[in-house]
């Protein structure tokens, strides 16, 4: 697996590719929240300066991808207070890909470069349709940070915070 920064010209499909990881969901979640949710993954938000988007390849395909946003952005569009450390964001592994480490390869990165960037945490928020993701991050060490959740369609699912401290 090559885990590397995006180019340009693989935007367009990193975002495409993003809502099908996330179509699962569709059956799950209110018509709204979906839509709300369809929006902000396939947005431009990840062109934002300073944001590093980040793939993840194996055998020459693009089977993963996420955004790293950095301390003090507008990550969630006015729905979360600017945060004093980075954000992980639109984290996304095709369904073929599963089970084969590649979101943990790309939370890594993510954790690597803000390290090296000299902050003390990371963040990241997800909701509890997101069974799976939830106990990754949890694996890994994260833990909740409820006092920065949010509720982005009005409809009762909470977006839930999470920051990992590094020791």
């Amino acid at each position: 697996m090559i885990i590397r920064d995006a180019v340009a010209n693989e935007l367009s499909f990193i975002r495409e590719q993003r809502v099908n990881s996330y179509e699962e969901h569709a059956q799950i979640l209110p018509q709204e929240h979906w839509k709300a949710l369809k929006q902000a993954i396939s947005s431009d938000a990840d062109a934002q300066d300073d944001v590093e988007r980040i793939v993840a390849e194996i055998d020459g395909k693009i089977v993963g991808s996420v955004a790293l946003f950095p301390a003090k952005t507008d990550a969630y569009e006015g729905l979360v207070n600017e945060l004093d450390y980075p954000e992980i964001r639109m984290l996304a592994v095709t369904p073929q890909a599963r089970g084969k480490g590649v979101a943990a390869a790309l939370i890594s990165e993510c954790i690597q470069r803000a390290k090296l960037q000299g902050f003390q945490s990371i963040g990241l928020h997800t909701a509890d349709f997101m069974k799976s993701a939830m106990r990754l991050y949890e694996r890994i060490g994260f833990e909740r940070l409820p006092q920065f959740d949010f509720e982005p369609a009005d409809d009762g699912i909470i977006v839930k915070a999470y920051r990992l401290i590094f020791e």
